[in-house]
């Protein structure tokens, strides 16, 4: 049985994972081969934190997402961090961490010595925090391209010029292409962020700085290099990160830790989620096609759990099939 995979971002490279180790014939269509350097995923922040993403999320993000931190260990082992996440407020917005903890669970609360000890640059700055001990996160690029290269090693195809394939002669079809899709449901939330890079700041884990107006979430990606992100617009433009979202980000590193101030920028950029009305992912069956679309900010997170729904689908089908 042969399968074509439409789409090379996190959530066409889950699905080709999960088919090519059933047992299926496995091609990967897209003209940004091996990475997804044109996609969303290439600007994600890699965080496995379906506790933290409660706060402003659904609860069958949660639940989808519980596994994510083993699948992903499992498909590319060591490419996993379980350093947890770390959430704080400055003391002016104490009552923003409480609404934080009302809506989350998964997590013990913490004070100044215990931040102190989780991450010694911040425990003087913070004397209040929430700490998901079993979260997760990895590095989305060397993931991205870590696991294409995988997948290419097992005999899985990848083509980038569409065109030169009837895809009649594939069994089925996974479209995983975001906002290309012909969807009419799916809208554009434009994310932007920054890389900064110093060696005045260490950080083992993830932290979330809560602020009533623009929450940021800072992700150590090893060689002094930090991930800042990610705004949340609702649009679909795709041009550079505005002034004002610099602004912002920096401002909120700036506020995490004053070293931020005098990092070097080396990236900025900005990636548009696909996202449905209710901000949950769906995987959509239409004959021999399935869509999986609407991961929103939660690719990385909830790709495993729809890559797993998808290849049910078609086993299922064969399974029946006399």
């Amino acid at each position: 049985m042969e399968v074509l995979v439409k789409g090379a971002g996190v959530a066409g490279l889950a699905a080709a994972h999960e088919l090519a180790a059933r047992g299926l014939r496995v091609t990967v269509a897209d003209p940004w081969r091996g990475g997804g350097r044109a996609a969303a995923s290439w600007y994600a922040g890699g965080m496995l934190a379906p506790y933290c993403e409660r706060e402003s999320a659904e609860q069958p993000v949660v639940e989808l997402g519980l596994r994510a931190a083993d699948w992903w260990e499992a498909a590319l082992p060591g490419c996993v961090l379980r350093n947890g996440t770390l959430v704080l407020a400055p003391v002016r917005d104490a009552k923003e961490l409480d609404r934080f903890a009302s809506r989350t669970t998964g997590f013990e609360r913490v004070g100044e010595e215990s931040i102190a000890t989780l991450e010694p640059d911040l425990g003087a700055r913070f004397r209040k925090g929430l700490f998901f001990a079993t979260e997760a996160h990895l590095d989305p690029r060397h993931v991205l391209v870590s696991l294409a290269a995988k997948l290419a090693a097992s005999g899985v195809s990848f083509e980038t010029d569409l065109s030169q394939y009837d895809s009649t002669r594939f069994d089925w079809i996974i479209e995983c292409i975001g906002r290309s899709t012909p969807d009419k449901a799916i809208r554009g939330v434009r994310g932007e962020m920054l890389l900064l890079r110093t060696s005045d700041v260490s950080l083992s884990r993830p932290v979330r700085l809560i602020h009533p107006r623009f929450p940021v979430y800072i992700v150590p990606r090893g060689d002094h290099t930090f991930m800042v992100g990610a705004t949340m617009i609702e649009s679909d433009a795709t041009g550079p990160i505005t002034a004002r979202s610099m602004m912002e980000l920096l401002n909120a590193a700036y506020g995490l830790h004053p070293a931020f101030g005098e990092a070097e920028i080396i990236e900025t950029g900005t990636g548009v989620r696909p996202a449905y009305p209710d901000n949950l992912p769906r995987v959509v069956r239409e004959g021999r096609t399935i869509a999986i679309n609407g991961l929103y900010r939660h690719g990385f997170l909830l790709a495993p759990a729809m890559a797993q729904q998808a290849a049910d689908m078609i086993l299922d089908e064969r399974n029946r099939t006399p």
